[in-house]
């Protein structure tokens, strides 16, 4: 139901490796769902219960980025799931100095 995957922009291909957790808001808190690496074509699906709720993506990026300059750190997106009957795909375009997302298909 959940998906991602990571491009980073300034190299034109896909972040390989990068650490993301898949979290669900419990109340005040958060519940880790999974987590996992980008495989070599930068993409994650998660195996996860089709369920109406706030999510969080946390992209970890500052180890990917750990042998160049770059700004940001770990990169959270929250997104909220309503309709449980579609699939959710959350790209993340990357580069050091900056970052973008959208509801994809």
């Amino acid at each position: 139901m959940i998906s991602t995957h990571i491009l980073d922009t300034t190299k034109g291909m896909a972040a390989q490796g990068v650490s993301v957790i898949l979290e669900k808001k419990a109340g005040n808190s958060w519940k880790e769902i999974g987590s996992d690496k980008t495989n070599q074509d930068g993409r994650i699906v998660f195996d996860c219960p089709k369920e109406a709720g706030i999510y969080r993506l946390t992209f970890n990026i500052e180890e990917y980025f750990k042998n160049e300059e770059h700004f940001f750190m770990n990169t959270p997106v929250i997104f909220n799931i309503k309709n449980t009957e579609r699939k959710y795909h959350v790209p993340l375009l990357l580069n050091p100095y900056g970052f973008s997302t959208y509801r994809g298909t």
